[in-house]
């Protein structure tokens, strides 16, 4: 028996080169049917980097029907492991030091949400009018932010918010973080690459989830991402979980 979401499901997603880069390195998934959604951000230049990004995706694209949350994750992190394997193996065939991706995978079963990753490509929660980064990045800016040695509005335009420091593929030992949350009707999730979290602040981009118009969010998180100046490939996915039996949502509907 595998475990279905309670919650009805319902996603977008866009992806963009930007304005500067002439190769989108960045992949998603969106699988609202499945629960199951990711964003990759390739590395590595010479389109090495959308080899990395696709082959994390393709690898997602695989995971088998879960028994529950924790053999979701478990099987997630499987894939990522033969993916990491698959990439340090082309490169070593290629002669080249690394083809690496960041990833974030976001998984719904029952009443839960897991999410996996590793690098600085981020999950958002929205809910109840706050917005919240769920996961931390794998970054050196991180590291500083976190011991206090930058603050939050500094690490936003560090000379080294590029440099992270874990990424499928970049090693032959590939650490992940991994999480799980109960899910509440109407909670609203954004899986972004760093292209977009770079650009928009976490006020800008509550706006865009706040908007009544929550299923163009996507491409108005990625045309503010644009204008800001799109120096990045540009990724969003942004999903919302809607659940049928919410008390707030039955109707009484008494004979007559």
């Amino acid at each position: 028996m595998t475990c279905a979401s309670q919650f009805r499901w319902t996603s977008s997603a866009r992806s963009d080169a930007g304005r500067v880069r002439e190769i989108n390195e960045d992949a998603c998934l969106d699988q609202p049917e499945a629960g199951r959604w990711a964003v990759a951000d390739g590395m590595g230049g010479h389109a090495v980097g959308e080899l990395a990004s696709r082959t994390v995706i393709d690898a997602l694209g695989r995971l088998a029907a879960p028994l529950s949350i924790r053999t979701l994750i478990a099987d997630t992190r499987a894939r990522l492991q033969s993916a990491n394997r698959q990439l340090r193996d082309e490169a070593a065939r290629r002669q080249v030091q690394r083809i690496g991706s960041t990833v974030v995978v976001l998984l719904a079963c029952d009443r839960f949400c897991g999410y996996v990753w590793a690098g600085d490509s981020r999950i958002y929660l929205y809910r109840a009018g706050q917005l919240r980064q769920l996961t931390r990045d794998h970054s050196q800016v991180e590291e500083l932010r976190s011991l206090g040695v930058i603050t939050e509005e500094e690490a936003r335009h560090h000379p080294a918010q590029h440099m992270i420091t874990r990424a499928v593929g970049a090693t032959d030992v590939l650490e992940l973080d991994d999480d799980a949350i109960e899910v509440a009707d109407g909670d609203v999730f954004l899986l972004c690459s760093d292209g977009l979290s770079n650009e928009l602040s976490d006020d800008e981009i509550a706006g865009v989830l706040t908007s009544a118009e929550r299923e163009n969010a996507c491409g108005d998180l990625v045309e503010l991402a644009l204008a800001r100046g799109g120096r990045d490939n540009i990724t969003a996915v942004v999903v919302e979980a809607q659940d049928p039996n919410a008390s707030d949502k039955t109707l009484l509907n008494p004979a007559p």
